[in-house]
């Protein structure tokens, strides 16, 4: 029975292994499989044999040299009993415990696989530390290994160590007496070579500590500080000294049989390693640096800063004083005008309803709860761009369609991307779709000119067969015929997606891996048959490439006629001399991750990052390419001799391509974070920290959440002409949850990488830094937002479209440096109730220092603030249909039928809401989008209405008859 259950468990690991072999064969990474496997194996046996041979000839040294002796006393009788008790199993123990411990041990080591092969495949920085002078290759390559070798070896030493002193004792060369303890002279000499093996290990330990001191990350700062360079590396030197010596005298011990030296040794280097490794390091720190601080660790300050600018791409940041005003000036934004004119008014995290109700057609497709921001070139100017796929939702089938053929075999794929102006909407609100429709068509291409199936993608199944031969009855599902047709089109798989399943064995090993019988036995499963699954873009690069940090959003693009997924990966470590560390998943948390819209970094640390890799995985068959970005990245370059033919240099991308690489949102949260603190860059101010700042809460959540970084393009004071970029803002230092709400500063990072084929654009990725002095009062965020919450005539026009129970929603809050200071840009969208609703844009508020504007259009919102013409030239296609309006500017008092035009336009509201929702209920949605028109002029109306009102003296507002909510 045994036999069996381990051929069982035996042949559940063979499938799971072989399945991956034919995996990273067929995607063409089999290289990574085999040297990163070979690798662990290699390493699993050094350590396996190690552990193993350490604690067998322990054990069969202090075996063999047992006394033979008559028992005479209680104690031996009881060992004798014992041994009496092992001896039928003795040999088995003698071997099997060896064994055990050398495969926990092995499998630690096996997991430290990349420490070893960067150690064996390092590159030189070219840099040196400040303290030792040691190339910094040194730090994140060459001492981690020995720290993991000394470390193992250790370990090694006292658990062969221990299990020799047992064995000693139960065969009775060690024994516990009256007058003490009596120790055998094969005992003495074993343990005399234990413990100067430890002695000698530790005494190593104590010389790499020194050279650990540079990375301490437990202070104030980060490095080697005062009480390190003065107290703590010369002392690590005498206990190493010291720790040798004492292991010369176990040595000694063994040979003349006196062990009164190493006894007194050993309680000496326990004493001075108390004394000089803890005491003496804290009486310098509290009774010498203490008092001085500031002048004392100066000099390591300034490492500290010069050390983690480097280390996290800051030190290149171009940092630019902007004396921004907070008054408007009639023509300021003349200059800005092509910034005005590109300003993002669809918000990416808010308009994906608009996306499923405008572009699903079928429950069994889906969009991503957030989209994503690109950009496209389109009739020659670049239009920032609102993406997203549309991918496959098994669920969304109805239960009689819940079957294995179905969710694995007939519907496999998703269908077409869809994309929108990113600054403008229909009159009624809704996206201006750029790519839409079934068949695709669009500027971006058709079914002609791009393949839109999408195979692999972010919501994919977990696996799919395809490849069904021409006049299969279990051909695919492919899309529906026509936008309003029944009809429905079959497709088959042509592409090299997956490993073949057709073959039996091949069946099997997948039936074992996926745990499904179906798979089996389905004869939708034929000779031509590939098995796709491992579909997420992300988890796909992560798998040919374990040595990266993966951002936590791959965003589509239409490229060189295939949807493709553009992912992010980053080289890092932990082991950057004097740089600070930071903690991923909390430096990269914001409104965007804990509302589980983008994924969340790692929970671990670093202080050191680039981003070493661009790589694309192809929708339709999963092609996952790799190139080399940072192609001067020392850690990158390591990785590449390790996997010499799995990267492709980036001169080969394509000028596409090229064209929408843009600047990884994760390595700019980190950079954000740490430029926080590091913009300063005097070791004076930076101790005293009364200039750090602080990423801005975002103010249209809730929680207490940190603003994310938006897309956008704009010209930033410094340019010629505008980029699309990748933007943040600053705020004083939050304490204690308070935080004087006021801009410091704003940070853009330059994504436009080039369109020429493997030509990167000198400005990509350089990181712009406006420093806004404080004293210009500017408006952060969160004041910004609380002025559009509390503003009399903004309020009272939201009311009235929340008229009928609609919710109004804010979008995200931009920020940008236009006229002379800073200016935020909100749209407002409406949602009505019924499960078919979708937001659409209904107004946008703007503001500018203590000035606010609001309109039903991005043009008409800025002349409020700046007068006349604002350049934004986007009110002919973005207003809504509504007549253009300007709060607070009303008509002539003394209007006598304003009262009767407010009734009037709330009455004609009334019946646009309930007529529109008898159209939902009916799935009219033509009708629904025309009572959505009336809808909006009616409440223009009743906003124009109420300002004349309010601008007539002594004037009262008639109790305005609320809307019923519909009852449909």
């Amino acid at each position: 029975m045994i036999v069996v259950a381990l051929i069982v468990v035996g042949f559940i690991f063979f499938a799971n292994v072989w399945t991956d072999v034919l995996w990273y064969q067929q995607l063409g990474f089999f290289e990574v499989f085999v040297t990163e496997n070979v690798a662990r194996i290699v390493i699993f046996l050094v350590g396996f044999a190690l552990m193993f041979s350490a604690v067998f000839f322990a054990i069969r040294i202090a075996y063999h040299a047992r006394p033979v002796y008559a028992p005479d006393s209680d104690i031996r009788d009881n060992l004798n009993r014992y041994q009496v008790q092992l001896e039928p199993v003795r040999r088995v123990v003698m071997v099997g415990l060896p064994i055990l411990f050398g495969l926990f041990a092995g499998s630690a080591a096996a997991s430290q696989w990349q420490k070893v092969l960067l150690f064996l495949n390092q590159e030189s920085f070219g840099q040196n530390d400040p303290q030792f002078g040691l190339d910094i290759s040194f730090y994140l390559m060459t001492l981690p290994f020995l720290g993991f070798v000394t470390g193992f070896l250790i370990s090694v030493t006292i658990v062969a160590g221990i299990a020799g002193v047992l064995t000693h004792y139960l065969y009775g060369s060690i024994r516990i007496m009256e007058r003490g303890i009596f120790t055998s002279r094969a005992a003495q000499i074993h343990l005399a070579v234990s413990g100067a093996a430890f002695l000698l290990l530790l005494g190593v330990n104590f010389w790499l500590d020194r050279y650990a001191t540079v990375q301490n990350s437990g202070g104030r700062w980060a490095g080697a500080l005062y009480t390190d360079v003065n107290a703590v590396i010369p002392t690590k030197s005498i206990l190493a000294v010291a720790a040798a010596l004492v292991a010369v005298l176990f040595i000694v011990a063994a040979v003349i049989g006196k062990w009164r030296l190493p006894v007194i040794g050993t309680a000496m280097l326990v004493i001075t390693s108390i004394l000089a490794g803890g005491v003496y390091p804290w009486v310098i720190q509290q009774f010498q640096v203490r008092p001085s601080e500031q002048t004392l660790e100066k000099r390591f300050i300034e490492r500290n800063i010069a050390m983690t600018r480097t280390a996290y791409g800051l030190d290149k940041v171009q940092e630019t004083r902007y004396n921004a005003t907070t008054v408007t000036t009639t023509g300021a934004l003349a200059p800005d005008a092509q910034t005005a004119a590109n300003i993002r008014l669809l918000d990416p995290n808010l308009i994906s309803d608009a996306f499923s109700q405008l572009e699903q057609y079928r429950p069994y497709y889906q969009f991503p709860s957030a989209l994503n921001v690109d950009r496209y070139e389109i009739d020659g100017k670049i239009q920032d761009t609102v993406i997203a796929v549309r991918e496959l939702n098994p669920d969304g089938l109805s239960a009689n369609q819940q079957s294995w053929l179905n969710r694995h075999v007939v519907y496999t794929h998703g269908y077409g991307v869809v994309a929108a102006k990113g600054n403008k909407f229909t009159v009624d609100g809704k996206p201006d779709f750029l790519q839409s429709g079934i068949p695709s068509t669009g500027v971006l291409g058709d079914d002609s000119t791009y393949q839109p199936r999408v195979y692999f993608g972010e919501n994919s199944p977990d696996y799919s067969i395809v490849g069904a031969p021409e006049g299969s009855q279990h051909r695919e599902q492919d899309r529906p015929a026509a936008k309003e047709g029944d009809g429905e089109t079959q497709y088959t798989f042509t592409g090299d997606g997956g490993p073949n399943v057709g073959s039996f064995f091949n069946k099997v090993l997948y039936a074992i891996k996926f745990q499904s019988s179906d798979l089996l036995l389905s004869d939708g499963v034929n000779a031509e048959s590939q098995i796709l699954y491992d579909r997420n873009p992300r988890e796909r690069v992560e798998k040919v490439a374990p040595y990266l940090t993966v951002d936590g959003n791959a965003y589509p693009a239409v490229v060189d006629g295939r949807v493709k997924w553009i992912v992010d990966g980053y080289t890092t470590s932990q082991y950057y001399p004097y740089s600070q560390q930071e903690q991923l998943s909390e430096a990269t948390a914001d409104s965007q991750t804990t509302a589980g819209r983008t994924a969340s970094l790692p929970n671990t640390s670093v202080n050191y990052i680039r981003n070493s890799i661009k790589a694309t995985v192809d929708a339709y068959d999963g092609k996952v390419t790799l190139y080399a970005w940072d192609d001067q990245d020392p850690v990158l370059k390591a990785w590449q001799n390790v996997f010499p033919s799995s990267l492709k240099p980036f001169s080969e991308m394509s000028g596409q391509l090229m064209s929408h690489v843009r600047y990884p949102e994760d390595l700019f949260k980190v950079q954000r974070e740490l430029l926080g603190r590091y913009h300063v860059t005097q070791a004076d101010n930076f101790y005293t920290n009364n200039d750090a700042w602080s990423v801005p809460n975002d103010p249209t959540v809730q929680d207490e959440v940190k603003q994310p970084p938006y897309y956008m393009s704009l010209k930033m004071p410094d340019q010629e002409k505008s980029a699309f970029q990748l933007t943040s803002s600053f705020i004083p230092q939050v304490v204690n949850g308070n935080a004087r709400n006021v801009l410091y500063g704003f940070l853009a990072a330059d994504s436009d990488a080039g369109k020429e084929k493997g030509v990167k654009a000198e400005s990509y990725g350089q990181l712009r830094l406006l420093q806004i002095p404080p004293e210009a009062n500017v408006p952060g965020p969160g004041q910004a937002q609380n002025k559009f919450n509390s503003d009399p005539t903004v309020s009272q026009a939201l009311n009235l479209l929340r008229q009928g129970a609609s919710a109004v929603l804010n979008g995200n809050l931009l920020t940008l440096p236009v006229g002379g200071g800073m200016v935020y840009v909100q749209p407002v969208y409406l949602r009505s109730t019924g499960e078919t609703s979708y937001p659409t844009l209904q107004r946008v508020l703007v503001a500018f220092g203590d000035k606010i504007g609001f309109a039903p259009t991005l043009d008409e919102a800025l002349n409020q603030l700046f007068g006349g013409e604002s350049g934004a030239s986007a009110g002919d296609s973005a207003n809504n249909g509504q007549t253009p309006a300007t709060p607070g500017t009303p008509a002539a008092p003394g209007s006598t039928d304003a009262k009767a035009e407010l009734k009037a336009a709330l009455d004609d509201a009334n019946a646009a809401i309930r007529a529109g929702q008898e159209a939902l209920a009916k799935g009219d949605f033509a009708a629904y989008g025309e009572q959505q028109k009336k809808l909006s002029a009616a409440l223009q109306r009743a906003i124009d209405a109420e300002a004349k009102i309010a601008a007539t003296p002594a004037a009262t507002t008639p109790e305005a008859t609320p809307a019923p909510t519909p009852s449909s």
